[in-house]
């Protein structure tokens, strides 16, 4: 029986340990927090139970062929809702799209908002719908050592009717001309990181995920999904160690022994890093066995890092949904000032979650369970004042679009920013999303999961393939997971 031990407990690392466990190998996942998750760990505080992290599940697909592998379903582990409406545009006080997860519905919206745009609707979405069956079958599951993997003809076929080589804004604009429109089709790959302008139209494969397949929620948080990876994983026989900070992979003849850390010294044949790639390779490698050197991550775009806001309120909200988008500024101002100009945002767009809408389980009763979420650029300076200044910003903005008064009744607030993301997580520039998906850093032109110079050492995560998001996070846990076996078995 081989040995792995995996740095990081988040979902790719979770992944990776549920894979390797059942492929036969005695494996340990070393947690630097007391929690396992990573980026999707989850506090209490009076009363309220708070999600750190990511708040939407979308490609449901994903997580169900996950579990399934193991002969297990979701059900097994939490219970999902469908949310109707899945979520609302806010464009102003009273202009507001709220997203139905109805098809007639969705296409009687379109017709509101731009008459003959449900036709176009209905096109847009097939094609989004075969992009997504290409991306899912032929694209996202292969470990992108080399073009090669992509050289047969279905393959072509499917990266040739997918609009690789057009832009998601020039594409959305082809099919919709309401601002409005193009924002809500837009909006989904700003998850991967980059200005519409810059995002392959591949990825118009979310508006697939966000219209068709719909948005759902897992009672209790998204907490519950890593409760219940905990609990696959542990299962199979994985040891999870929190509280344990990794401090060095040891490597002799180009190959690891094992990981120091903290807790002591464990062996192993092989290493899994699902932390974040450029500290596992400036900080726990000896500078002869990095793949990459500060240039090449210096040259790279990364997607934004986040303010964000954790709050109970003691009352309810009326006009709030479970997921509200905040448009009502300057789009393509907030992008550039993310991208191109990188400062703080004159005047940001932002994102309200608000869970206690669906589930009673997250705030006391009566009152209300808010997640604020400002998308910003890496590397910037983060400040206690600057923080405030925006919170007082963001919650007029709400008070504005609800009509209600409620600073008032905040009896909690944390917040978490560009250095907490570095502090918790090592994250380059305090990144929150990992690498952008443009043309330059899709498949083979992202970082290898495999180190070049160290045989068994393999990485998983937001900044390798496939990319940033949780379903991409579990489907980069299974290829990292699939590779070190088939380095295992090859080595035997």
């Amino acid at each position: 029986m081989s040995r792995i031990a995996i740095i990081g407990s988040g979902f790719s690392g979770l992944a990776a340990a549920c894979c390797a466990a059942k492929s036969g190998h005695k494996v340990d996942v070393l947690e630097q927090h007391e929690q396992a998750g990573g980026r999707a760990r989850s506090f209490s505080e009076q009363g309220f139970l708070f999600d750190m992290g990511p708040s939407w599940y979308w490609m449901p697909d994903v997580f169900d062929d996950f579990f399934a592998q193991f002969g297990k379903q979701t059900s097994d582990y939490y219970t999902l809702k469908k949310l109707d409406p899945g979520f609302q545009i806010i464009f102003g006080r009273d202009d507001v799209l709220a997203i139905p997860a109805d098809r007639s519905a969705l296409d009687e919206l379109f017709e509101r908002v731009e008459p003959g745009s449900s036709r176009r609707l209905k096109v847009f979405l097939e094609e989004a719908a075969f992009k997504y069956r290409t991306g899912m079958q032929q694209l996202v599951y292969k470990p992108a050592f080399s073009w090669l993997e992509y050289a047969s003809l279905d393959v072509l076929k499917g990266i040739a009717g997918s609009h690789l080589f057009t832009d998601v804004h020039s594409y959305v604009c082809r099919y919709f001309r309401d601002d409005r429109l193009i924002d809500l089709m837009e909006f989904p790959v700003l998850f991967l990181g980059a200005m519409p302008s810059k995002i392959p139209a591949l990825y118009t494969l979310m508006n697939y995920a966000a219209l068709v397949q719909g948005t759902y929620y897992p009672m209790g948080g998204m907490g519950r999904i890593v409760e219940g990876m905990q609990s696959l994983a542990e299962e199979l026989g994985v040891q999870i160690h929190t509280g344990v900070r990794v401090d060095k992979i040891d490597v002799e003849s180009k190959k690891a022994k094992g990981v120091q850390t903290s807790a002591g010294f464990f062996a192993s044949d092989l290493v899994i890093a699902s932390a974040d790639y450029h500290h596992v390779e400036q900080k726990l490698l000896d500078e002869a066995y990095r793949n990459y050197d500060e240039d090449y991550w210096a040259g790279k775009t990364f997607a934004p890092s986040c303010l964000i806001f954790y709050i109970g309120v003691n009352k309810k909200i009326r006009k709030l949904q479970h997921h509200n988008l905040y448009f009502d500024s300057d789009f393509d101002r907030h992008v550039d000032e993310i991208y191109t100009k990188p400062q703080w945002p004159s005047d940001p767009l932002f994102y309200v979650c608000c869970p206690s809408k669906t589930d009673d389980s997250v705030a006391p009763e009566g009152m209300e369970n808010l997640f604020l979420l400002v998308p910003v650029a890496t590397g910037l300076e983060d400040t206690e004042a600057q923080r405030e200044q925006y919170f007082d910003r963001l919650i007029s903005r709400i008070e504005e679009h609800t009509g209600e008064r409620f600073k008032e009744d905040i009896i909690f607030k944390k917040s978490y920013c560009v250095d907490d993301f570095a502090r918790d997580y090592n994250a380059y520039k305090g990144n929150a999303y990992g690498l952008a998906n443009t043309l330059r850093q899709t498949a083979v032109l992202k970082p290898k999961l495999k180190n070049r110079k160290v045989a068994n050492l393999f990485y998983t995560g937001q900044l390798t393939v496939p990319g940033p998001g949780v379903p991409p996070a579990l489907i980069s846990g299974r290829i990292a997971a699939e590779q070190a076996n088939q380095y295992l078995k090859n080595k035997r």
